[in-house]
């Protein structure tokens, strides 16, 4: 937790329920603190896995973590059980490219494309 947290008395991470610890993630996401943001939705997603919103939202921090391996392997996840999930596939298509195998990623990238995502 930081300084600042410290100082105002909100509880740490592991004490929040569900609702607060989304709550956080979200914020820590929109604050680019990509790593925390992944460390507090690993447990929802365990927790609900058929909700595509928020390992949506685990994939993207992954992402922009630069923690590829989990994020390709959580958007495999979701691919298979959402097939018409445009974003996912989009996301697994760039991070498929970033981990330099774009071939592999074409066929997402198209799938994403032919939904109506711009790649």
């Amino acid at each position: 937790m930081g300084d600042l947290e410290n100082i105002i008395g909100l509880p740490d991470d592991a004490d929040l329920d569900d609702h607060a610890r989304y709550d956080r993630a979200t914020f820590a996401f929109e604050t680019k603190d990509y790593a925390r943001a992944a460390g507090l939705l690993e447990p929802l997603v365990r927790s609900a896995p058929g909700n595509a919103e928020i390992s949506l939202l685990l994939a993207r921090s992954y992402y922009h973590a630069a923690r590829l391996g989990p994020a390709e392997q959580l958007l495999l996840e979701m691919v298979e059980r959402w097939p018409t999930d445009a974003y996912a596939h989009l996301l697994l298509a760039r991070t498929l490219q970033r981990a330099g195998r774009a071939e592999e990623g074409a066929r997402h990238l198209k799938m994403a494309e032919a939904m109506g995502l711009d790649g």
